[in-house]
């Protein structure tokens, strides 16, 4: 009993050091976009990250999936490529907490791709929730503590077309779990990335004013918030009930949030945080969970009650 109890605690610290470093994302994207561009900077993040993958998987004698190498080519795309390259877009314009905020309605497009998928109904709650969600999102953008000019709109747009993209592979990224090491998965769909944002990242590159701030964001986020965050995230997958790793989506949303406020100085307000609560409570509706029993059940189930 006390093994098993240390195992979940484990896997517990574990998801919480994984937000830490997910909510972090936000803030480095804020440093790194504007300096070398957003493609550029997605672009040499993606690169970090699959060699570091490579190396980890030479070292544990790891062979790369090329049998799936369609499958990990949409991966690439609706997981990785996509979303970060929208992400780093909307970096330009909107702040690190905004972004931090918006993008946790990735789960709310994951509900909408699984019941496209007709893997999953959408019940009224959960219609429910995608309203309340909108509704959030939109009393974030226009009631937060920055002006909402036609430019901050358009990127909190942005921010949620990686959100819904990066929703949308939900569904995929499930499947591929039962097919594929998570390592595979993970070192696959970077690779992938790689070469679909290329050409992104080769616009940027005569216009992109170095500066060590933005190598360093970039390498940390290379380095860790992509390839070691997703490995380590797809290995918990694994061990842990799915409400339970579905609650990192909104420790790391908590925590971009807590770093832009601390180490950007970003401004908050209460307006900002009645619309981060409604995205809240409308992901735990989509996710059919009663807000009130979410937090006792999650904390029954690490200590195996």
């Amino acid at each position: 009993m006390q093994e098993n109890a240390n195992v979940k605690a484990k896997y517990f610290f574990q998801l919480v050091a994984l937000s830490a470093l997910w909510g972090a994302s936000f803030m480095l994207t804020r440093i790194a976009a504007p300096a070398l561009g957003p493609n550029l900077a997605a672009g040499l993040r993606m690169v970090l990250a699959t060699g570091m993958l490579s190396l980890i998987m030479w070292r544990l004698q790891t062979p790369w999936p090329w049998q799936h190498w369609r499958e990990l080519f949409l991966l690439g795309l609706l997981a990785v490529a996509g979303p970060h390259i929208l992400y780093a877009r909307s970096s330009l314009e909107l702040p690190a907490g905004y972004g931090a905020l918006l993008t946790v309605t990735s789960v709310l497009f994951g509900a909408f791709a699984s019941a496209w998928l007709k893997e999953e109904a959408l019940s009224a709650p959960k219609m429910l929730g995608c309203l309340l969600g909108f509704v959030g999102a939109a009393l974030v953008v226009r009631l937060g503590p920055v002006e909402p000019t036609h430019a901050l709109v358009i990127a909190a747009l942005t921010c949620m077309g990686g959100a819904a993209i990066s929703g949308v592979s939900t569904p995929f990224l499930k499947k591929a779990i039962a097919r594929m090491e998570p390592l595979q998965i993970t070192a696959g769909m970077h690779a992938a990335a790689v070469v679909l944002m290329l050409p992104g990242a080769a616009y940027d590159l005569p216009r992109a004013h170095v500066t060590w701030g933005a190598l360093a964001a970039v390498t940390l986020m290379g380095l860790l918030t992509s390839g070691l965050a997703y490995w380590m995230y797809l290995r918990i997958m694994r061990h842990v009930p799915p409400m339970a790793a579905l609650s990192s989506t909104f420790l790391s949303t908590g925590f971009g949030v807590l770093w832009a406020v601390l180490l950007l100085g970003e401004p908050t307000s209460a307006a900002m945080v009645a619309g981060g609560g409604l995205i809240l409570l409308a992901c735990l509706l989509v996710m059919g969970l009663n807000p009130m029993q979410w937090s006792l059940q999650i904390w029954r189930g690490w200590r195996g009650g």
